[in-house]
């Protein structure tokens, strides 16, 4: 069987997962939510809508309203790579998504992470 694409994937199929992440370090699913909004655009009404229409992460982030600009600021390594040095555009949003809950689980301060 043939390995699905990071962008394959459903943002319904990955947000439970960044949900027990962040909960399992004593943050909330508000603090997510802001997080994501911040990289998004999207109010919490729309990334609800996302889950429940099933788009993947590739239709997640093109319906993005507005990608934040700041966004390249992100930096440091997720699954082994840097961030910042990852030329496919979609796979780097996708990782900078990554990065964020990682670092919201690791007890950052939300100021820090919304650069």
């Amino acid at each position: 069987m043939a390995r699905k694409q990071i962008h394959e994937y459903t943002f319904a199929s990955i947000y439970p997962m960044y949900v027990q992440k962040i909960e399992k370090k004593g943050r909330t699913q508000a603090e997510l939510i802001e997080v994501l909004s911040w990289l998004t655009g999207f109010s919490e009404g729309a990334l609800m809508d996302q889950i429940e229409k099933q788009h993947t992460l590739e239709e997640f982030f093109k319906q993005a309203l507005k990608l934040n600009e700041n966004r390249n600021l992100i930096k440091g390594i997720i699954c082994g790579v840097r961030v910042e040095n990852i030329e496919d555009e979609m796979v780097q949003n996708i990782r900078y998504m990554d990065k964020l809950v990682d670092e919201l689980a690791k007890g950052k301060a939300m100021e820090k992470i919304l650069r």
